[in-house]
């Protein structure tokens, strides 16, 4: 019987491919490769020199599956991880496969290629025993696990407490294992001497070196060609030498690799450097447990506090602490440790309440532990004192940044006075290597920031150092500059795209806010930057912190400091446009606008001015005041004809179309809006101007589809509301979203008995996600759900929801669509068999109709009338007349809904009295007039009628 053939080896350089033992060998070494990437490397190196097909490829590993060319690419790039250095070895060559490149030579494997491998129990260690399960790293484990099999030096690098340690001793554990050698930790946090750093680590692996001294050289040669995993932990303080030693150590020890832990990289050639990030936090609690127990930084604290009170069980508010507690020591697994201590003895709503004394809190870690690792203070002491002086300086004056900065604001706030530019660059250089400020580039302008408990830290030193209060001032003045440009009364008009970058700065804006109105602050320049971030907050739907923000810089000024009329004309016109959509008092609402708007033609600002007509268009709009808009309107566009903008004169058609509408003027409402859309056939341009920033084409698609349906349009109209909100939707624009709702999508839904279309419209409005559920949008969505709620026939609910709404806006003067809302609240009271209550809601209604001429509803308000006399035995001949008012002014407005709404009930009327010619001839011509629409309910309804008055 002929000898067996062994599978081949191949090999190219110090490259080797083993099928018989399936392993990618370097050196000797294998390297970590998972089963379906080594078929790949298989399938290339049979065929090497020749350009494999992806499919083909893809055909050979997974034969008979069908296999998406991502998981082909997954495999590939596990590959190039594990050539390393050498990644190029394996070739895409573009639109036909890969290549593996090399000149690789066959050979039979012998039997020193089966060398049975030895266990771990075979190799020396001083890995300690995991205490406890290491939480929330299990993709960082696996990562680490790559980067260890295609790099020799990997060096774990993150602030202080953020877990190196743990996470360096939990891969050396795992990778022990498999490692086939020895696997040695050296802690080099108990030496001061940079010098003992070889001494040290020859110790630790019981190396006996003669001589009277201790060399990087002589390590590496008694460590030679053993197969080793050398763990160097806590090395930022002795970082010069560790990296010469470690460099020493890779270039003379082929089979050795290095896994470090290290505040600071060693910076030496070939180095791999991992940043291990913070624990995932949890967002705010939203009701459901698993938004917050979801995320590791909570996994962690509930798992330490059990291990002092095992019955512990969050829930509820405790809930909201947990992610409070998580987000604020920003998911730094030691700081977490303390607090879980803290929170056994004191509770989890104190320790959340305390943490801005957190340095005092945060006490008590394990006696065992390192004396810097035993308080958080003393964790922080630790990197403080490694720093030179001058980036003590930097970190102190950096601490002055709330919310991240740029390289720009820390050359202006944190320079010492002698320092170059260069100087502070090179030192916030420093302070990134060394793990205390961290890096940002994935927004459009690189940024930085110090973690809060970094910070709180550093600003504590700020304020020992004496330097708190001229800091702040530089802060606060620089912000001041840096928004010139956002202003609202600039010289060029800022657009929606110039604000959006300034909501980086909102944290630091408060805090600078803060420290100017403080008793050492000033006051001045304080009323200066409020009125400068006023546009940032109005863009940003901060409508309550704006008007609480301008409200107070006002009450600040005195004549004896004013700020001047151009700081007083943004404060209030900013202030203004926060009362309306906030719906402050409307005494205050007006004075402030009418103050904006006299202030503005004194310094002759057309910006300014059409910014206060807009908001007291839109308080008379919500009040129903439809004489007053179409005053404010007209001045509203011959300010934007006198400064040429085209976009604001479409703003301006736009609004005289909606007055139109509500003065009952139809047809020429329509006309309007449709020559609005005509001429802006595209959406909201983000560079337009800030000063309206929601969307006029979807706002008049609203607004049309409203119109249409009132006019008998009705399949266009749903049409024209669901492009509207599709339009806003795409865009993540909510002030525009809840316009389009209000004025088109939920009326048109409505009106069409489209009850789960309106109940959705409902939710948009009021999800945070989508909408702005507070102030002004809020009221209204309780509006809208009343109505809603007594169209579906839940009457008890519905009134009271909506009476509620409306008592409450009432008793702050503002009067939201009242004809159209007591139209159905009349209805509702009615059903519950509340007639006198039914009655004084329809009188209100007519009542705001003469107050504010708000003509389009009244028809129908004329409709429910006589409805109600009818259910409640009034007087027929009165039920009729209010019918044929109805019919009328339906008629000559246009309305041809209202109209088969009013003849819907006028032929009911007349079939009860059997007078059914009379009651054909009322319908059938209202209910011939409609050309689509006639699935839906009034018109199924008319159809019904009239085939029964026969």
């Amino acid at each position: 019987m002929p000898a067996q053939v062994r599978p081949s080896v191949y090999k190219s350089g110090e490259w080797e491919i083993d099928l018989v033992r399936r392993e990618l060998r370097f050196r000797g070494l294998p390297r970590a490769l998972g089963s379906r990437a080594f078929e790949v490397v298989e399938v290339l190196v049979q065929l090497a020199g020749e350009v494999v097909d992806k499919y083909d490829l893809m055909g050979r590993v997974w034969p008979g599956a069908a296999v998406e060319e991502n998981t082909l690419q997954a495999q590939i790039s596990a590959v190039r991880r594990a050539l390393g250095d050498d990644r190029e070895l394996l070739k895409t060559v573009a639109g036909r496969g890969y290549l593996l490149l090399g000149d690789w030579s066959q050979r039979q494997s012998s039997a020193a290629d089966h060398i049975p491998l030895g266990s771990a129990s075979s190799f020396l260690t001083n890995f300690p025993a995991a205490a406890s399960t290491l939480i929330g790293r299990s993709a960082a484990l696996a990562e680490l696990l790559e980067l260890l099999s295609s790099y020799r030096t990997v060096t774990l690098t993150g602030p202080a407490g953020i877990g190196k340690t743990a996470l360096a001793l939990e891969v050396a554990r795992n990778l022990f294992a498999s490692f086939q050698g020895d696997g040695m930790l050296v802690e080099l946090a108990s030496i001061s001497d940079s010098g003992l750093v070889p001494s040290t680590v020859a110790s630790s692996l019981g190396l006996k070196l003669g001589g009277r001294s201790v060399t990087s050289e002589a390590v590496a040669r008694a460590i030679g060609s053993s197969r080793m995993l050398l763990v160097l932990d806590n090395c930022e303080h002795v970082i010069d030498a560790t990296a010469e030693f470690s460099e020493t150590l890779i270039s003379k020890c082929p089979h050795l690799s290095i896994l470090a832990t290290s505040r600071e990289v060693l910076r030496i050639d070939g180095e791999c450097v991992y940043r291990v990030p913070p624990l995932d936090v949890p967002p705010d609690y939203q009701g459901e447990a698993a938004s917050v127990l979801a995320h590791s930084a909570a996994q962690l604290l509930l798992a330490r506090v059990r291990a002092h009170q095992q019955d512990f069980s969050p829930h509820g508010d405790q809930l909201r602490a947990v992610a409070a507690i998580c987000r604020r020591l920003d998911g730094i697994p030691l700081a977490i440790e303390f607090a879980a201590a803290r929170v056994a003895t004191l509770g989890l709503e104190q320790v959340a309440a305390r943490l801005d004394d957190r340095f005092s809190v945060l006490t008590g870690g394990r006696r065992t532990a390192l004396p810097r690792n035993q308080t958080l203070r003393a964790t922080l002491d630790w990197s403080y004192r490694l720093l030179t002086d001058g980036e003590r300086s930097l970190l102190r004056r950096l601490s002055v940044f709330a919310g991240g900065f740029t390289l720009e604001a820390a050359l202006r706030v944190a320079s010492e006075e002698a320092n170059s530019d260069i100087a502070t660059a090179d030192g916030l250089a420093n302070l990134v290597v060394k793990s205390l400020v961290s890096h940002d580039t994935s927004g459009s302008k690189d940024r930085w920031r110090l973690l809060e408990t970094i910070r709180v830290y550093a600003r504590e030193k700020l304020i020992e150092s004496g330097e708190a209060s001229e800091i702040a001032r530089r802060h606060a003045n620089f912000l001041r500059a840096h928004l010139a440009g956002v202003a609202i009364g600039s010289r060029t008009t800022p657009g929606i795209q110039d604000v959006i970058p300034y909501y980086h700065e909102l944290d630091d804006v408060r805090a600078a806010l803060d420290w100017c109105f403080s008793q050492d602050g000033d006051v001045g320049l304080g009323v200066r930057l409020t009125a400068a971030y006023a546009p940032v907050w109005l863009h940003a739907h901060l409508l309550h912190e704006c008007r609480e923000r301008c409200e107070y810089a006002l009450s600040r000024t005195s004549p004896g400091d004013a700020p001047g009329e151009k700081i007083l004309m943004d404060l209030y016109s900013a202030l203004g446009f926060a009362l309306v959509f906030t719906m402050g008092p409307i005494e205050r609402t007006q004075f402030v606008l009418s103050t904006a708007l006299a202030l503005a033609q004194k310094a002759s600002s057309k910006d300014i001015e059409l910014r206060a007509l807009g908001a007291l268009i839109a308080m008379q709009f919500i009040n129903g005041e439809s004489d007053a808009a179409r005053s404010s309107i007209r001045r509203f566009i011959r300010s934007a004809s006198a400064m040429g903008d085209a976009a604001a004169q479409q703003i301006g058609q736009r609004l005289l179309g909606n007055a139109l509408l509500f003065a009952g003027k139809l047809s020429y409402a329509q006309m309007r809006l449709e020559r609005v859309l005509e001429r802006a056939s595209k959406p909201l341009d983000q560079r337009g101007p800030l000063l309206f920033r929601y969307d006029n084409h979807a706002m008049a698609r609203g607004m049309l589809a409203r119109v249409l349906w009132l006019r008998g349009a009705v399949d266009r109209a749903i049409q024209e509301a669901r492009a509207g909100i599709e339009i806003v939707k795409g865009m993540g624009d909510p002030f525009s979203l809840c316009w389009v709702i209000y004025y088109g999508a939920f009326p048109v839904a409505l009106m069409t008995a489209d009850f789960d279309a309106a109940e959705h419209t409902i939710s948009m409005l009021t999800d945070p996600a989508t909408g702005l559920p507070s102030g002004i949008w809020g009221t209204v969505a309780g509006c809208l759900r009343g109505k809603l709620l007594i169209a579906r026939g839940a009457y008890d609910e519905g009134v009271d929801l909506l009476g509620s709404t409306l008592d409450a806006c009432d008793r702050g003067g503002w009067r939201i669509s009242h004809p159209e809302f007591f139209s159905s609240l009349a209805l509702g009271l009615s059903e519950l068999g509340r007639t006198t209550e039914a009655t004084v809601a329809i009188t209100r209604g007519f009542a705001a109709v003469g107050e504010g001429k708000e003509q389009w509803c009244v028809p129908e308000l004329h409709r429910v009338q006589g409805e109600l006399l009818l259910k409640h035995g009034g007087d027929p001949a009165d039920a009729s007349s209010c019918f044929e008012r109805a019919l009328d002014l339906a008629g000559r407005q246009g309305a041809l809904s209202w109209e088969l709404r009013a003849a819907l009930s006028m032929a009911r009327l007349r079939g009860d009295q059997q007078r059914l010619t009379e009651a054909r001839q009322v319908l059938a011509p209202v209910y011939a007039r409609f050309r689509e629409g006639l699935d839906t309910p009034d018109l199924v309804r008319a159809k019904a009628m009239l085939a029964s008055l026969v």
